[in-house]
């Protein structure tokens, strides 16, 4: 989207600012629900709290990670680059409510899924990510640019695994194949979406530095990455105690590790907005190499690396994404103050701590209470120092 035609959206819509861009919403709402999320997980974990969900435990914790705060901030995400992909219009005013609106109910019929059964639940909650797929391709479509539609098969199998979660867990009482395959969903995602921007926001930086490395764009061995790690998180989701899987995600977290490797981040080190985008892609190959250990010799508990996954790669790259979408797109300097910062030593000392909580049983209960404390604070900070900005016009 040009200048004067973001500017001329801006003037033309009159109603509340957090209704304006579909970030300012979904990141607020996620930041909010992912607090409250793991506010409720750990009493829930020790046997202290029982929600009405037709859930168990580690199955609503999960599907409220991965499809509630998961599916909340990469919308907001979306409805946020797609105009700039386009030139369109964003989806903004009534149309972007009833997205919020229809994300709300489906976190509100899982949590009473145990008093209204779950068929009901499942149609509302599984109803959003469809609504989202179908908004997403109508806008790239119409605005020919086809070549972003790649982007909908990864949302498309995240709203997949979401419909077989719900089945699986009402068939079985479990969920755990679909547990694998939204995390797997997600994390390939980062991946994608990481290779576009981590390269970019690092080149844009070090042009500035002067002369010295600069990051690799995407390439054939990007791709030869992708190729490999893709199937690998499709084993893994099959099948992830099995020796040649992990075999199969050793490989690929070794191709990630010299795909980071590739972009540069030692130089970049002193920009916290660029910085914390490499640290946070670190977790998708620590998350291939636990989980590759884990499934080939047993080793290694499989929680180690679904937590490198799904604290570090996901819960650290949504927030860096989230800051800086939020700093831009509000008129704000794109510097990391001292509060953003904290938000991202938070989230970064919240993956290690409940990685080491996998990996040290004996100390498991009080890594587990440093991962939530600091979950908390880095999510916690964001809405401080973030939720006036998106709730006011944009400078």
């Amino acid at each position: 989207m040009t200048a004067r035609h973001s500017e001329s959206t801006r003037r033309s819509f009159a109603g509340p600012a957090l209704f304006s861009m579909g970030f300012r919403p979904f990141f607020l709402a996620g930041a909010l629900w992912a607090v409250v999320a793991v506010l409720v997980w750990l009493p829930q974990f020790f046997g202290e709290l029982t929600l009405t969900t037709a859930f168990h435990p580690l199955d609503w914790h999960a599907h409220e990670t991965l499809f509630g705060y998961g599916g909340a901030v990469v919308t907001g995400f979306l409805l946020t680059a797609v105009p700039n992909w386009t030139g369109r219009l964003p989806i903004q005013g009534r149309g972007l409510a009833g997205l919020v609106l229809l994300w709300l109910a489906g976190r509100a019929a899982v949590l009473l899924s145990a008093k209204i059964g779950w068929a009901a639940p499942a149609l509302v909650d599984c109803a959003f990510l469809l609504t989202v797929c179908g908004v997403i391709a109508r806008e790239i479509v119409a605005g020919e640019n086809t070549r972003n539609l790649k982007v909908l098969i990864f949302v498309g199998l995240i709203a997949c695994a979401n419909i077989a979660f719900h089945i699986e867990a009402h068939v079985d009482g479990d969920a755990a194949h679909a547990r694998r395959f939204g995390l797997a969903a997600l994390v390939a995602l980062v991946m994608l979406i990481g290779g576009r921007v981590i390269p970019s926001f690092t080149h844009t930086f070090l042009a500035r530095r002067g002369p010295g490395r600069l990051p690799q764009t995407f390439d054939r061995f990007d791709a030869v990455c992708l190729a490999v790690s893709v199937p690998a998180l499709v084993g893994w989701g099959c099948l992830p105690d099995n020796a040649t899987v992990g075999a199969a995600l050793i490989a690929a977290g070794l191709l990630n590790s010299a795909r980071l490797a590739r972009w540069a981040g030692e130089r970049a080190a002193g920009e916290p907005l660029v910085a914390i985008l490499h640290l946070a892609y670190l977790f998708v190959p620590l998350g291939f190499l636990l989980n590759g250990v884990a499934a080939a010799t047993g080793a290694l508990p499989i929680s180690a690396g679904v937590h490198a996954w799904g604290v570090g790669a996901i819960g650290a790259m949504t927030l860096a994404v989230m800051t800086r979408a939020s700093l831009g797109h509000t008129g704000q300097r794109l510097s990391a103050g001292r509060a953003t910062q904290a938000i991202y030593a938070a989230v970064l000392l919240a993956a290690l701590a409940r990685i080491a909580a996998a990996l040290a049983p004996d100390r498991a209960f009080a890594l587990l209470h440093v991962a939530a404390l600091c979950w908390l604070a880095a999510f916690g900070g964001f809405i401080l120092a973030y939720a006036g900005a998106l709730l006011r016009p944009r400078s």
